[in-house]
């Protein structure tokens, strides 16, 4: 769950960067060769008129830690009616919501559901770890982090479809082949459908209140104040396609590594102590939320580039999550970093609130899933592909010896 999928992925589709000699903005494959190609071309480029992209780490954290000049209000159209609470509101209003939710997700209470959270994805690795391979992607990736949510929502193993269905129809409306006049088309009904859906549900639990997050949204105050109902639907909206969709994308990224890369998939295997070092270093190479988007407030400049007002701006979080100026030995994957301040999560005031659940996802798939898949492989003649947007991979088609 995310703060960083706010308009994430993609920068304008007129500019691919093919005619700057950084390869092309939209192949997701093996973008840390443009990264590098980004920052050493100075870290801040204005290749067209009213579009910046940053890529520096200086840079980067110079507009993610200035939401007075570069705001993400009104940047996301996905299907929603509102703007997308906390993500698409900026300070002062900001600190009213951070102040409820934040505690909701603190370190304890993610610490509190780790064994629920090992249950669910031993659940799915049941269904498969016999037939000696599977499509991971479809299998696990996808599922669980659903899987997940509707615990922390007390909602029934019976919704999981459900919730597959609305995230897929925001975040892969049409499959991908729909034209952009369709994709909206089945964004604005989806999104539709998530609202009367969370309704449904908050109205159950006004009259059955039990021990979930929706119900503490119902009584949450801050200074004596309670949250709307239309402020409560807004964040679940938000919940469903960040929560769901950026650890699904992640998984998928990381197994991919690990599958084609035996050294540091043992080091798991032979010492799972290493797996919070792991995942944090996963999280800075493969950055699956590869950028976000961001506008000027006002006439600026960021790194030494001028900003006109109302320009977009392109927070490339990929890039500086491998700029030299930030790590040592920036395209090395080394589990044993000690000192990993990496942007997976974005920065500043819109730091991914939902953090510490990623991390306790991820942490306890990788231990569970190397606990009892501990040698796999991708399947012979896969070609992993990565779809355009956040970075992932649709194909991850892992085997594994069976007795």
């Amino acid at each position: 769950m995310t703060e960083a999928s706010e308009g994430a992925g993609e920068p304008p589709t007129e500019f691919r960067g093919n005619e700057e000699g950084i390869g092309d903005l939209f192949d997701l494959a093996e973008p840390q060769p443009r990264y590098r190609s980004l920052i050493e071309m100075g870290g801040v480029l204005s290749p067209t008129e009213g579009f910046t992209l940053v890529a520096s780490r200086s840079a980067v954290d110079e507009v993610l830690r200035h939401p007075e000049a570069y705001t993400s209000a009104d940047l996301v159209q996905l299907g929603n009616v509102r703007p997308l609470i906390p993500l698409s509101v900026d300070p002062p209003d900001h600190l009213k919501y951070r102040k409820i939710l934040d505690p909701l997700f603190a370190p304890k209470r993610m610490e509190a559901i780790e064994d629920d959270v090992a249950a669910r994805v031993n659940h799915f690795i049941d269904a498969f770890i016999d037939d000696g391979g599977c499509n991971f992607s479809e299998a696990l990736a996808v599922p669980f982090p659903s899987a997940v949510f509707l615990g922390l929502m007390g909602l029934p193993w019976e919704e999981l479809d459900t919730f597959l269905r609305l995230k897929d129809g925001i975040m892969r409306a049409g499959g991908g082949h729909a034209d952009a006049d369709e994709r909206m088309r089945i964004q604005a009904e989806t999104g539709q459908e998530i609202y009367a859906y969370f309704d449904a549900v908050l109205d159950e639990r006004q009259r059955q209140p039990r021990d979930d997050i929706l119900t503490q949204f119902l009584g949450a105050e801050v200074e004596g104040e309670k949250l709307t109902r239309e402020e409560i639907l807004d964040i679940c909206f938000l919940f469903l396609i960040a929560g769901l969709d950026t650890v699904t994308d992640s998984l998928t990224c990381f197994f991919a590594f690990l599958a084609q890369h035996p050294g540091h998939r043992r080091q798991i295997v032979e010492d799972p102590a290493v797996i919070p070092r792991a995942v944090e270093e996963l999280l800075r190479w493969e950055t699956p939320v590869p950028g976000i988007a961001r506008a000027a407030t006002a006439d600026t400049e960021v790194g030494g580039c001028p900003v006109s007002a109302g320009s977009l701006v392109f927070v490339s979080i990929g890039a500086a999550n491998v700029d030299p100026e930030a790590f040592v030995d920036p395209f090395d994957v080394r589990f044993d970093r000690e000192e990993n301040r990496h942007l997976a999560f974005g920065g500043g005031v819109h730091r991914c609130l939902g953090s510490h659940l990623a991390r306790r996802e991820l942490r306890v798939a990788l231990h569970e899933w190397h606990r009892r898949i501990p040698e796999y492989e991708l399947a012979p003649g896969v070609e992993l592909r990565y779809p355009p947007g956040l970075r992932m991979v649709e194909n991850v088609e892992l085997v594994w010896p069976t007795p």
